[in-house]
């Protein structure tokens, strides 16, 4: 029997690290390394809806392994030795119910 077992991705943060002299805040990137992320690809008629609500090809769906606390709405993300930008909002599940070790998912689409 074979364990699934997601990879390392690297999830960048908007950090707030001051102000300008025009008094607007000034951000910074914050790396963070998550563990055991699950990466698939996404199905063709997935691909087509995407396209269809928002514009954008999605390209693979992230699995987001439970008890993660990071905000993953409009992040940009890091994996295969490319960047990515997230679509949408999580879609979560109950925790509890789900007996594998991600209870959430997410699109992502290329981004340089």
């Amino acid at each position: 029997m074979t364990i699934l077992k997601g990879i390392e991705i690297v999830l960048v943060d908007k950090v707030e690290n001051g102000v300008d002299e025009f008094n607007h805040p000034i951000f910074v990137d914050k790396e963070i390394v998550v563990k055991n992320v699950l990466v698939a690809p996404v199905k063709t008629e997935d691909v087509l809806n995407i396209v269809n609500l928002t514009g954008k090809k999605a390209e693979y769906q992230l699995g987001i392994p439970k008890g993660d606390k990071n905000t993953w709405e409009n992040r940009e993300v890091a994996f295969f030795g490319k960047k990515w930008r997230t679509i949408g909002i999580p879609q979560e599940g109950i925790e509890s119910m789900i007996p594998l070790s991600w209870n959430r998912k997410i699109m992502v689409e290329r981004y340089e």
